[in-house]
């Protein structure tokens, strides 16, 4: 079929054709958004799941909610290189730029990129523009103290208020959130509870893996307060259906029942590999249908775009300690599996080995659903292992 027609977009973050399943989400998004507005209290939102789930997605999809709310909207993806300070400065500053358009805040918006001024000048943040466009002094008294959680709840609060005079309201979602230091993501948090406490329409979403929960709650014990907490999974069948189908039909081509169940065992519900199998299927297909045979005969090509695009990237800043581990929990199946058992398959120790595990997991290429066990953040990643050779990666 038509290459140029296929709505199927595998891809980091590519809004599917069809966001189906997550109708809870934006439901508790769009309420809290509508709340804040109103100047009644609601809670910043986090999403946690494996990767391939779609939380860049919805991170995305919030984005949209809220500029129907006529709210401003930044974003940024924290990565293990992150100037957490640095990347919030940037936040804001684009944040304060858009808000400044708006002709009756615009007195109010200079007095919050003062305190930017004052906050970029505390921290030694490289310059970033402010006085440059703007000719704005730093504030004095206003996140200039030196003690972040202090600072960035200071800049928080001016940046709410500005937005709150305007009677609009300001998101600002981080990608990777598990990136972020636990101080830095203590200060976020503290920042959040000021804010939260003058019901400022200022909220964070964040995404990361299922590791964040723990980590936010370590960070500050009355974060769980604060947050909405949604965990991302895999498509329902009946929902991954709909994602494959749905978008078939908007351009007259059906899928066979069959074919619907051949993607289903293959991808395991998980948005992005419906995708790659979707898009596959249908420049394999001769149409006007999708049929069992042209899945069959896609397979092949999708799982090698996967091991290409989606598993092989995973690894390349590891060490080769680190790529014989990940061999050594692979063996042991999809996991959870016990930290000691991959040890002893690598004629270990425990301790022998811990130092290549944290180091793993601070990459975010595993995680411990609970203390002593380990699982994969990629689903389906020792299937991609058991696929390729030792050479090839």
């Amino acid at each position: 079929m038509d290459p140029v027609r296929n709505p199927y977009s595998p891809g980091a973050g590519s809004p599917p054709p069809a966001l189906v399943g997550r109708d809870r989400e934006r439901e508790t998004f769009d309420i809290a958004v509508q709340r804040l507005t109103q100047g009644r209290s609601a809670k910043s939102q986090l999403l946690t799941g494996l990767r391939g789930t779609g939380k860049t997605v919805l991170l995305r999809e919030f984005g949209r909610i809220a500029g129907y709310h006529d709210w401003v909207h930044e974003k940024i993806e924290a990565t293990e290189d992150l100037a957490f300070v640095e990347g919030i400065s940037i936040l804001v500053r684009n944040a304060l730029l858009r808000l400044r358009v708006r002709d009756r805040i615009r007195d109010r918006v200079r007095r919050a990129f003062g305190a930017l001024t004052a906050f970029r000048i505390t921290y030694r943040v490289p310059d970033i523009g402010i006085n440059v466009d703007l000719g704005v002094e730093p504030a004095v008294g206003r996140a200039d103290t030196g003690v972040l959680d202090e600072d960035l709840a200071d800049l928080f609060i001016e940046v709410g208020e500005a937005a709150r005079f305007g009677g609009i309201g300001v998101l600002l979602t981080i990608d990777e959130l598990q990136h972020v230091s636990p101080g830095h993501l203590a200060a976020l948090i503290v920042g959040l509870h000021r804010v939260s406490q003058e019901q400022l329409p200022l909220m964070v979403a964040g995404a990361g893996l299922p590791t964040l929960p723990g980590l936010v709650g370590e960070a500050k014990s009355y974060a769980e307060r604060l947050f909405d907490f949604h965990e991302i999974n895999s498509l329902t069948p009946d929902d991954a259906r709909l994602a494959l189908s749905n978008p078939g039909e908007a351009e007259d081509v059906a899928w066979s029942s069959a074919a619907l169940d051949s993607v289903l065992e293959l991808a395991r519900g998980y948005p992005y590999f419906l995708q790659e199998f979707g898009k596959h299927a249908w420049n394999v297909a001769a149409g006007p249908d999708i049929r069992r045979a042209d899945v069959d005969a896609a397979a092949p090509i999708a799982l090698s775009e996967l091991d290409a695009g989606f598993f092989r990237v995973r690894l390349a800043r590891t060490t080769g300690a680190e790529r014989a581990y990940l061999r050594a929990m692979a063996a042991l199946g999809p996991g959870p599996c016990g930290s000691g058992e991959v040890a002893r398959a690598m004629a270990r120790t425990t301790a022998q080995v811990g130092s290549v595990r944290d180091s793993l997991i601070k990459r975010g290429l595993i995680y411990s659903p609970r203390r002593g066990r380990l699982a994969f953040t990629v689903p389906m990643f020792d299937e991609y292992v058991a696929r390729v050779s030792t050479e090839q990666w």
